[in-house]
């Protein structure tokens, strides 16, 4: 839909607003640390932080220098330098990447040439160019660089020496009671993804009717005090509880536990979040775990992980209403009241602790915390149109990915829409993964 001219500078105003607001939280999060630390590559499934900021400067200038505005490239090379698809990650810290001063100089040229792009959008409008239209293609950028902060968190988790310390932390709040253990989804229709006017991935598209039969979930995610359970009873030492394979990824990796979990031969288990080492605490989400693993629990506990269809319904239907919420509480954005997100906790929060935050059918913290692994393989809603480019999503459609839901503490409020679909590799456990369960009615 297009905007009148007032709309449109009043929208203009807003980008601007969110995209210096964006850029600040990402230098704020490389500050504390030295270049070095900064150009190395931490494990090989990650970039090296350079990497990451450069990526993020160009995807910038690929879409609103070269694409909307019709320049040529700033820097010959950096394209290519940093294109996902054409360097692996475990390259990346081989690739001749720019020094600090000269990254970010790059950084605030690519910026200064996109308010341009901005200002002449809120002067003539879209100009028959649909990336534009409503300010699509930026918030592309705004979103694209939130992502990509998560990353670069991933990336500070797991740094040895030194740990990286946030310079702020925000207070979490203490545990809250839960209505029960499991809640009960009725059987029925409702509507998966959305169609809405406002920013959403192609993947996010088409909504379409579903009919689900009666399931219970967990009324919040697995909590470590839980998975412990499944620790001490073996779990990872029993094959018949582990597809073919999981368990051959256990074998392979010789994992025995969580991946931020230490442990420790006095008092059993430590759990490192960045540069806190803390005794098991047994209140909050299990982090850092793959689908693998959430898997076998799930079987050892007599359930089994949620389809995504099935975690979407939980989270966004209102059967009183037969609506859709954009939030697992309703349409209003996200605040600290109702979500663990904004990246400022650095932790999990304790399961019950955002009553605001539940949803219609009383299930807990289904935005934020922890992103939460499903049963389902990465695929193409019905009408599924690839938009603006088929690296974001269609590359990606194959049993080789597994949807994650409900976004984590390190995610942007922006976002944690209930529709919008994570996925990774099912080893994956760098990332900030947790799970729920179901059972069948």
């Amino acid at each position: 839909m297009a905007l009148s001219p007032t709309d449109r500078r009043r929208r203009a105003d807003e980008i601007r607003d969110r995209l210096e607001r964006v850029r600040e939280r990402t230098l704020a999060l490389v500050a504390p640390l030295e270049w070095a630390t900064l150009r190395e590559q931490q494990v090989p499934i990650l970039s090296p932080v350079v990497w990451d900021l450069g990526h993020t400067a160009n995807f910038e200038e690929l879409w609103l220098v070269q694409r909307a505005a019709g320049e040529a490239p700033m820097v010959d090379g950096y394209g290519a330098m940093f294109d996902a698809m054409l360097n692996p990650r475990k390259d990346r810290e081989r690739l001749p990447l720019p020094d600090q001063r000269t990254l970010f100089e790059y950084f605030g040229r690519v910026r200064e040439r996109a308010l341009e792009t901005l200002e002449r959008w809120a002067r003539e409008g879209a100009r028959g160019d649909r990336l534009l239209e409503g300010g699509y293609a930026f918030e592309l950028i705004a979103e694209h660089e939130e992502q990509h902060q998560e990353t670069i968190l991933q990336t500070l988790q797991v740094m040895a020496e030194p740990p990286y310390v946030p310079a702020l932390r925000r207070l979490l709040p203490p545990a809250g009671p839960l209505p029960a253990e499991m809640v009960r989804v009725e059987g029925g229709p409702f509507v998966l993804g959305t169609d809405e006017d406002g920013f959403v991935y192609d993947n996010e598209r088409r909504a379409h009717e579903l009919h689900l039969p009666a399931f219970w979930i967990d009324a919040a995610p697995v909590t470590q005090g839980a998975y412990a359970a499944f620790v001490d009873a073996g779990g990872y030492r029993r094959p018949e509880l582990w597809s073919g394979a999981g368990w051959a990824w256990r074998e392979e990796t010789g994992a025995e536990a969580p991946g931020n979990w230490i442990a420790d031969g006095r008092d059993g288990w430590r759990v490192r979040n960045l540069d806190r080492l803390r005794p098991l605490p047994a209140d909050e989400p299990v982090v850092h775990v793959s689908f693998w693993e959430a898997e076998a629990y799930a079987r050892w506990a007599g359930k089994r992980l949620p389809s995504e269809p099935e975690w979407e319904k939980a989270a966004t239907w209102d059967a009183a209403s037969g609506t859709k919420r954009r939030y697992p509480w309703g349409d209003e954005p996200p605040t600290p009241e109702r979500a663990n997100l904004d990246q400022l906790a650095f932790a999990p929060a304790p399961v019950g602790a955002y009553p605001a935050g539940v949803s219609a059918y009383g299930v807990h913290q289904m935005a934020g915390d922890v992103w939460e692994w499903t049963a389902t393989d990465f695929a193409p809603y019905p009408g599924f149109e690839a938009y603006p480019y088929a690296e974001y999503s269609e590359v990606f459609f194959a049993p080789d990915y597994k949807v994650l839901r409900g976004a984590s503490w390190a995610t942007r409020p922006a976002v944690a829409r209930a529709t919008f679909r994570n996925w990774d590799h099912p080893i994956r456990r760098q990332i900030f993964s947790g799970f729920r369960c179901v059972r069948d009615e």
